[in-house]
């Protein structure tokens, strides 16, 4: 008889998410609306789509930060109910503590764990140096560059070995060498221990270069999945490199046909409301 399959790390079942406008209570505006959505145990799914599309909303609803209005969340197979206790999450906007030193940082999950600190500094010493920051825990936020940061913030939630991995846009602020340097970092680290990644990404070349698969979210309100493409390039890759391929530029073609209406449509949208 045939063990059953594993469960995926993640599921969004028919997700929709509905919030009061600003300025109204009596609206509602409804930010995504029936999204289904499968992370394969060490799976790296991007999702893209224009500004405003709800992409950082339904990795909220993923973290469990977010109940969903109707829909259900599994993880490995489980429901979720509240905070998601097998996922690290990477934000967008800084997360370091600025009264922390990098090592600080690092440790500070552990110790809210519970666990001790010398074995909390070891581990955490050990990330740094995992990161390329090993001579640098000592370290505040303000003597570090932004990649120095990013590194530090991705320390801080691997350190932590989350089954999980949500990212929402972690590398949008760097400049274009830092970003690709940091892109196969977080690969190189993804191919050691083949954790589900969650990837959010305005970045489609970088969605393409990164994912196994790439989810298009349509433009806003009650965005939606409108496309799904298996990302067929052979790993380990350079996202550098693996730009210059036949096979992902074909690849971006493909996507970009799809997304391309979408991004006009949300641009569209955005000038209204400017």
């Amino acid at each position: 008889m045939a063990s059953p399959l594993p469960s995926p790390a993640l599921v969004l079942d028919g997700v929709s998410c509905t919030f009061a406008t600003r300025d109204n209570a009596a609206q509602r505006y409804t930010a995504v609306a029936d999204v289904s959505l499968r992370v394969g145990a060490g799976e790296f799914v991007s999702v893209v789509g224009p500004t405003g599309c709800g992409k950082s909303t339904l990795l909220n609803v993923a973290a469990g930060l977010l109940s969903p209005s109707t829909g259900a969340v599994a993880v490995f197979g489980q429901p979720l109910a509240g905070i998601n206790p097998r996922a690290g999450y990477m934000f967008q906007t800084e997360s370091l503590m600025p009264w922390r030193s990098a090592l600080g940082n690092v440790m500070a999950g552990l110790e809210f764990r519970g666990m001790p600190p010398a074995q909390a500094r070891t581990l955490a010493e050990a990330w740094l140096r995992r990161v390329g920051l090993g001579g640098f825990g000592d370290r505040y936020p303000h003597q570090m560059s932004g990649g120095m940061r990013k590194r530090a913030s991705l320390a801080q939630v691997l350190v932590l070995d989350p089954d999980i991995i949500l990212m929402d846009e972690p590398f949008s602020a760097l400049d274009i060498q830092t970003r690709q340097l940091m892109e196969n970092e977080v690969l190189d680290l993804w191919q050691s221990k083949r954790k589900a990644v969650l990837f959010i990404t305005h970045d489609l070349d970088e969605a393409i270069a990164m994912s196994d698969r790439v989810v298009v979210m349509s433009a806003g309100p009650a965005s939606h999945p409108i496309g799904e493409f298996v990302i067929d390039l052979e790993r380990p890759r350079d996202v550098a490199e693996v730009r210059t391929t036949p096979r992902f530029i074909e690849l971006h073609k493909a996507i970009w046909r799809v997304l391309r209406d979408e991004v006009l449509k949300g641009y569209q949208q955005q000038l209204k409301v400017a």
